[in-house]
């Protein structure tokens, strides 16, 4: 049995480039023509929010080796700093104020980073839980983040860059993939790069890092840095795009769990495992509504549908623990690696 590079002439074999290229010129292309409003609102804002914040969180837990289970903190952080921005600097570009509040959001991350330096494992999470607690608590006590809304629920400001508006599901979707395309990349470089290297070392043992001169505590805190960077601006998507509303309600500690669960599942350090792990807990409710209804009618009501998510998922995810610790992504290599091999026989 010979595979696909052994069978054709090195000429012939499809670069690694070709597949993502491909892909995103179908989602840039043909899906936005294609699409309905119930595929962006329900499905496609939802899954780029969440894979950008599970990319953000994975160069932290599976590239870095930290934990931490804030990651809606700094989701809410982002959106809030980003209104906040927009709102009380006149003539401020949306995009720049969705760089700064990436900015506002590391740098809340490196204040509950710093326990990392002394802090491990189960211990470490359990600090960074803090700021999912004290975010929250600070964004419904000081009515100044809110604009002093009497609900807490303040309506995002428009997207719109160099006049163009993105007002449509359509358009918001564009907006949010074009970010989400970016970032990705940027995250794609950094864990090639020196850096990203540093990461894994520190990883996989801090005192070898240290002897072949590894900056482990630098490394760290530049990990929960760039990691709450981009969990900060998947935040604002979550915000401005998706919820089209501002609150701490959308960015409770089910949020953070929710990241996390879409590493796990999709897969650690792996940038491909958040989609994975995102395109599974996105549809993975509409597909269990549906079939609920269909098997149990009415007795499958929205307290059975979130009851029964939550069993669900936790099988799901001790399944992956036990089974498949590297996730949806190391399956879909597998996989790929066998049809392959079939279409190499000679």
């Amino acid at each position: 049995m010979a595979s696909i590079a052994t069978v054709l002439p090195a000429s012939a074999t499809l670069p690694r480039w070709l597949a993502p290229v491909a892909l995103l010129a179908v989602a840039y292309l043909f899906v936005p023509f294609v699409g309905t409003s119930y595929l962006f609102e329900a499905i496609l804002l939802p899954f780029l929010a969440l894979s950008l914040a599970g990319v953000g969180l994975n160069l932290l837990t599976g590239y870095a080796g930290q934990v931490s289970l804030g990651s809606a903190a700094f989701m809410a952080v982002g959106a809030f700093a980003a209104y906040n921005f927009n709102l009380r600097v006149e003539g401020l570009p949306l995009v720049l104020s969705i760089v700064l509040a990436g900015f506002s959001a590391a740098a809340i991350g490196i204040v509950f980073g710093l326990p990392s330096l002394r802090l491990k494992g189960f211990y470490l999470a359990v600090s960074t839980l803090a700021a999912q607690f004290f975010v929250q608590w600070a964004l419904t006590k000081f009515g100044w983040f809110s604009n002093n809304s009497a609900s807490g629920v303040i309506d995002a400001p428009p997207l719109a860059i160099a006049g163009i508006t993105f007002e449509s599901a359509a358009d918001r979707y564009l907006f949010a993939l074009t970010i989400v395309t970016v970032l990705t990349f940027v995250a794609l470089r950094l864990v090639a790069s020196q850096t990203g290297r540093n990461f894994i070392a520190v990883r996989d043992n801090e005192t070898a890092a240290r002897i072949i001169g590894v900056p482990v505590l630098r490394t760290k805190l530049l990990a929960f840095a760039i990691s709450s960077f981009i969990i900060g601006v998947a935040g604002v998507l979550w915000a401005f795009a998706y919820l089209r509303t501002v609150e701490p309600a959308g960015f409770n500690l089910d949020r953070s769990f929710q990241v996390l669960f879409i590493i796990i599942i999709g897969g650690l350090a792996s940038i491909r495992g958040a989609f994975f792990g995102a395109a599974l807990i996105v549809v993975f409710p509409l597909v269990l509504s549906r079939l609920g209804a269909f098997f149990l009618g009415d007795i499958f009501d929205s307290g059975v549908l979130d009851m029964s998510q939550r069993i669900v998922l936790g099988g799901l995810i001790i399944l992956f623990l036990v089974l498949e610790p590297d996730g949806l992504v190391a399956l879909w290599d597998r996989n790929m690696r066998r049809f392959g091999s079939v279409f190499g026989r000679r």
